[in-house]
């Protein structure tokens, strides 16, 4: 049952017949993941807050740094050195204190990583690197959990939906083959650039997704690569097929 302060604070989302009280109790319920803390994190974990989420767990290994505050809207120019998860955390706190919010101040991998997947309802990647992006869509899968999935750069972004909860791909694998011993190229945005309200964007929608999953609204655009082009405001979507013979989801067909 919601109490009376959580029934007034989310009255506005309560109003929508796909939401509803039961809907609001699942997300009061909910434990999410937050893998990165960055531009895409930042802003998903703010409307995920906002929105009531009962459980957050922020993971990141970095600390605030000025370049990060052109488009990390979760931090300020006081937190420059400190510990992002810790910082993100203390400002979800402040917004919402009705919520448990739990900072990890470390890269997530191997056994903690799976770990913390296997408690989570759903997990968001807002990383900014492949071998972490591989690893979190490889502890999903195993963990049939579902895998909201953003990234950007320049002036594109990207969301993908993967449900893992009947043990099925497609995965982030399918979509991004990864060669044997091949060294990924780093491309992010401390040598390629961002544009702030495109990666803002991505996370926002990351956060939206999250919501229609939990309170069962809508439809959750899974197994989709959907693409955004702030320069022109337009949108493309794919359909990603199930790649039979990927290490990760396939069937060795």
């Amino acid at each position: 049952m919601l109490s009376d302060q959580e029934f007034l604070r989310y009255n506005r989302q309560i109003m929508l017949p796909q939401i509803g009280e039961a809907g609001q109790q699942s997300l009061t319920s909910a434990q999410v993941l937050l893998v990165g803390a960055g531009g895409l994190g930042s802003a998903a974990a703010l409307y995920l807050a906002g929105a009531g989420i009962g459980n957050l767990v922020i993971a990141d290994d970095d600390t605030v740094d000025s370049s990060n505050l052109q488009r990390q809207v979760i931090y300020r120019d006081s937190d420059q050195g400190k510990a992002k998860a810790a910082m993100a955390a203390e400002q979800l706190q402040a917004l919402n204190p009705h919520i448990r919010i739990r900072a990890v101040k470390a890269r997530l991998a191997d056994q903690r990583l799976a770990m913390e997947v296997s408690l989570a309802d759903v997990v968001l990647d807002c990383s900014d690197n492949l071998e972490t992006r591989y690893a979190v869509n490889q502890a999903c899968f195993k963990a049939n959990t579902p895998l909201i999935s953003g990234a950007a750069i320049r002036w594109q972004g990207q969301l993908m939906a993967f449900d893992f909860r009947q043990g099925k791909g497609p995965c982030y694998h399918c979509l991004f083959p990864r060669q044997e011993g091949a060294v990924d190229e780093p491309q992010n945005c401390s040598n390629s650039g961002i544009a702030g309200p495109v990666v803002g964007t991505v996370g926002n929608l990351q956060a939206l997704e999250t919501i229609k999953l939990l309170t069962g609204a809508g439809e959750v655009g899974f197994g989709s690569l959907r693409q955004f082009d702030g320069l022109t405001m337009g949108w493309q979507a794919f359909q990603l097929p199930t790649d039979r013979s990927c290490p990760v989801c396939g069937t060795g067909e």
